[in-house]
């Protein structure tokens, strides 16, 4: 009895650092933010209740960003995931030189963001390759960072900088796959196809189920190099919850500001919760 104490109080002494950031830097801050959405000003603020939610939830705005944000997510991570589940099948044959092209596809994740962002500009500037490819097969040149198209490049900027961590997540997923079965299937005539739905993907659900969460959660991250191509009030098309939030913030705005962290932080744990809930029960039968 007495060595179970003093191994949870030793276990306790190496975690009490960790757990002391934690709260101190992520807990109560998120807690003291729940506070000031129910405040009508920072500084000696009178309690509103729900006041600032309902203002939020009939802002034009807000509404337009959140839209935005979804359809984001709803282009991006199932396209991404594909990709980068088919990018991980191939490489997990035997061709040569899979090891190059395994970091290859790791490389976007590591390149520092002004470095993506200039060559994203080199590319999609007004003045940029591709107008200028336009240009010399008599094209007239787009305006690709002001107009619709600003949403699909936004998609493929998402795409290239994370289907590599895809690429390498499902990766590990398929090498734990017992190579039996793919055998026990060859023996009874199984095509490559049915081998794919009732081997492959079964046992990659676990693994799909992560990377989708993790995935969702990238989709956030994809601010800053945005935020660097376009600036703070780009076109309608890619004006995202990050954005609205950023301008809400240098306006100074904190009520606004933290009823719309606790509305994305509510829709994104419900969320979740109901991945988790699906999960569990789609894997019971597996």
């Amino acid at each position: 009895m007495k060595f179970k104490l003093n191994r949870r109080l030793t276990i306790f002494f190496f975690l009490f650092p960790s757990l002391a950031g934690f709260f101190l830097f992520y807990v109560i801050p998120f807690l003291g933010c729940g506070w000031y959405s129910l405040l009508d000003r920072c500084i000696d603020g009178s309690f509103v209740g729900i006041k600032n939610y309902i203002n939020l939830l009939s802002n034009d705005l807000f509404l337009m960003a959140a839209a935005n944000t979804v359809y984001f997510a709803l282009l991006a991570v199932p396209l991404t995931m594909l990709l980068g589940l088919i990018l991980a099948i191939l490489l997990n044959k035997k061709i040569k030189g899979r090891s190059i092209f395994r970091s290859t596809f790791i490389v976007p994740m590591v390149i520092p963001t002004a470095s993506v962002v200039l060559i994203w500009n080199i590319l999609f500037h007004n003045n940029g390759v591709l107008n200028g490819t336009l240009a010399s097969l008599g094209i007239s040149s787009v305006n690709w960072l002001n107009s619709g198209k600003a949403r699909f490049i936004m998609v493929l900027l998402y795409a290239w900088k994370n289907i590599g961590y895809c690429m390498v997540i499902f990766l590990g997923g398929l090498l734990k796959i017992p190579k039996e079965y793919y055998e026990a299937a060859d023996i009874e005539g199984a095509g490559a196809f049915k081998k794919f739905i009732y081997i492959t993907l079964p046992y990659l659900t676990p693994v799909s189920f992560f990377v989708f969460v993790l995935s969702i959660i990238n989709s956030f991250k994809i601010f800053k190099e945005v935020y660097m191509l376009a600036g703070p009030y780009p076109h309608e098309s890619i004006y995202t919850m990050q954005h609205y939030m950023n301008n809400v913030f240098t306006s100074l705005d904190y009520q606004k500001l933290s009823a719309a962290a606790y509305v994305i932080a509510i829709a994104l744990g419900l969320l979740i919760y109901v991945l988790f809930k699906f999960e569990n029960r789609f894997s019971k039968y597996l």
